[in-house]
């Protein structure tokens, strides 16, 4: 029977991914299995994955023909899936050694739906503990009740998802918006955090998360970025019916649209008016009171103001 299935989506990952699949190594059980999703890579992703065909116990391999995106990597995955319990792992990082185990031990010592833990920031050879935002840590709570309050950081702040271990029971919950090709970890983990019964936060950081790596979305400017709207999209339908959750919503998305506007030099001219047009057709829908008292930083608020729509007679403040 296997206990952990470990779902590694990748593209492109040839400067990373032996790395990767090393560390899976000196994680490996007879129980654990391995799938890795090779999402289209055109370079030499391919060719080192098969060379630990025969080194990796519970490998499993496939490969899209042209990149369908994370999201559907990770969907492809999980269908796939076998173990009682199901974590992530991007290409691009690694784990500590007896990390996985230590997962495992957590979620069933705890026997709640899913645990959460901090990860390691890796840029260049600087090395950077990031913990999950709540305090409380090898105590069973209730997901929804730590969605709020609007504004502090909480767990839906923290939504990634190899941060963690899930009971593979959960199904549908732990499925991933097919169509995103950025920020699909936002609907996801807010879906979570609604739906499902019981989590925990254990202090276990062995996950290695590499910034700034050049492939990454994060670092790209291209038109993809957009799925950013549609993703928030996604959790104000999730959330339209609970009142009390619009705040941190509405909160949470203006603070990553000022990050976004403040790193819009990466967009071309074109792209960069389609994003601010579809910033401001989504703050004209969210009620103008949560916006305007969000309680973001000044110099963001700022960033904000000229997308925000006008009362008549008001200048206008055009956007730079």
């Amino acid at each position: 029977m296997i206990t952990l299935s470990v779902v590694v989506p990748v593209r492109d990952g040839e400067p990373y991914i032996a790395d990767a699949l090393t560390s899976l190594k000196r994680n490996a059980r007879p129980d654990f299995e391995f799938i890795v999703i090779d999402d289209g890579s055109v370079d030499m992703t391919p060719q080192i994955i098969d060379d630990f065909r025969d080194e990796l116990p519970g490998l499993t391999v496939l490969r899209n023909a042209s990149a369908a995106g994370l999201a559907d990597a990770r969907n492809l995955g999980l269908s796939l899936a076998s173990g009682r319990y199901v974590t992530f792992m991007d290409g691009d990082d690694w784990l500590g050694r007896g990390y996985l185990a230590d997962l495992v031990a957590a979620i069933e010592a705890l026997r709640c739906d899913f645990i959460r833990v901090d990860h390691i920031q890796v840029e260049g050879r600087k090395r950077v503990i990031h913990r999950a935002p709540e305090a409380r840590r090898g105590v069973v709570l209730k997901p929804r009740d730590r969605i709020l309050p609007a504004g502090a950081k909480t767990m839906v702040d923290y939504p990634y998802a190899w941060a963690g271990i899930y009971r593979r029971e959960l199904g549908d919950l732990l499925a991933f918006p097919g169509h995103l090709h950025t920020a699909e970890d936002r609907p996801w983990i807010w879906r979570l955090h609604r739906e499902a019964r019981s989590f925990a936060v254990v202090s276990l950081a062995g996950i290695f998360y590499r910034r700034m790596v050049p492939s990454s979305l994060t670092q790209i400017g291209d038109e993809r970025q957009l799925h950013f709207f549609d993703a928030f999209e996604l959790v104000f339908k999730q959330i339209e019916d609970e009142h009390d959750l619009l705040p941190k919503a509405v909160r949470t998305f203006c603070a990553l649209l000022a990050h976004h506007l403040e790193l819009g030099d990466r967009f071309s001219p074109a792209l960069r008016a389609r994003f601010v047009a579809r910033a401001q057709d989504v703050l004209a829908g969210l009620p103008a009171g949560l916006v305007t008292q969000a309680g973001l930083e000044p110099e963001r608020a700022a960033l904000l103001r000229p997308l925000l729509p006008r009362h008549p007679g008001e200048p206008e403040e055009r956007f730079p």
